[in-house]
């Protein structure tokens, strides 16, 4: 069997899993619900039906996040990877999650009235992510080198660190508390009435990457070889960082910093497909990604009766040793 074959056969296989895996993940709540009242809740709701509730403002928004995040985490990641040409690149390795981090305890630690509410919290993350991704951009404009500018992010990552911790330091216990439970993730925290604008977002981010597919290609060879091949890289790089920008910083202010997703199935991806085209990864990122999230997410609900366990905390459980085991290979 050819590789394209193999391919083929990989993404039916996800195509045919994502469902299942979605349908075991609504049913995975502790309060035990009937594939009728799914229906119902969302074709004629009953605001004084207990059911509906729970469906329509818990299960299916936290369901929709599940495949959007680990989806678009999955596809960022994929995308810094190639550009920076380093398996150990992620979503947040240009300083996105940072300025969202940074904003986020701004808001919440500093008793400013507008910022004091869920509304205001994820405006926060989102103009974080989209400052920083503004400063990336003006870098990428004048840094000529992929590791130069990976350099600043990450400086830039340990800079607004700094600034997060003196917030931490003198913030009160209650508003402290509250950053940490955003810093643990979640997936439950969006509401019914907020996924249309999110799917548009998500679609939008997502579709841009299928007009940058062969410059991708090309930016495996190197940057000179793309370069040779006639690719603007600069122009890619802008592109690349925007979606990415537009990806990260949508996904953190809804759900908070969910780590090792963007950086491990990338990796994950390429292992199981042993191809270079941009096409197919960028396909069985969005499939696997959601998978594993949702994989993720039910687990985190099956144990939610005896241990509460953030998102962000089982996927770095997960994703860490992963990492560790690419990075071994690379050195043998």
């Amino acid at each position: 069997m050819n590789s394209k074959n193999k391919n083929k056969i990989l993404i039916i296989i996800l195509v045919i899993l994502l469902p299942i895996i979605a349908g075991i993940h609504l049913f995975s709540g502790t309060i035990s619900i009937h594939f009728s009242d799914f229906y119902s809740a969302l074709t004629h709701f009953d605001s004084e039906n207990t059911n509906h509730i729970i469906v329509k403002n818990l299960r299916f928004p936290r369901l929709v996040m599940g495949i959007i995040a680990g989806g678009g985490l999955s596809i960022a990641g994929l995308l810094m990877q190639t550009l920076f040409n380093n398996p150990l690149a992620g979503p947040d390795i240009l300083g996105l999650n940072s300025g969202s981090s940074l904003f986020v305890a701004f808001s919440l630690m500093t008793g400013i009235p507008f910022f004091n509410s869920d509304f205001g919290t994820i405006m926060s993350a989102l103009l974080g992510a989209f400052a920083f991704g503004l400063v990336i951009l003006a870098f990428s404009m004048v840094v000529k080198s992929h590791v130069s500018l990976l350099l600043i992010g990450i400086m830039l990552g340990s800079f607004t660190g700094a600034f997060v911790s003196i917030l931490q330091s003198l913030s009160n216990p209650e508003d402290l508390k509250m950053f940490i439970m955003w810093a643990m993730g979640s997936l439950q925290q969006v509401e019914f009435s907020q996924l249309p604008i999110i799917i548009l977002f998500f679609i939008s981010g997502t579709l841009s990457c299928l007009f940058v597919v062969k410059s991708l290609d090309a930016l495996v060879l190197g940057e000179s070889q793309a370069l040779l091949l006639g690719i603007k890289v600069k122009y890619i790089r802008i592109i690349l960082i925007a979606i990415t920008a537009i990806l990260t910083g949508l996904i953190t202010a809804f759900c908070g910093p969910i780590a090792f997703v963007g950086l491990a199935v990338p990796n994950l991806v390429k292992i199981l497909f042993k191809t270079q085209s941009h096409r197919t990864l960028l396909i069985g990122c969005l499939l696997t990604g959601s998978v594993f999230l949702l994989i993720c997410d039910i687990f985190v609900q099956l144990l939610e009766s005896t241990i509460h366990i953030p998102i962000n905390a089982l996927t770095s459980i997960i994703g860490a040793p992963f990492v560790v085991v690419i990075v071994l290979k690379r050195l043998a």
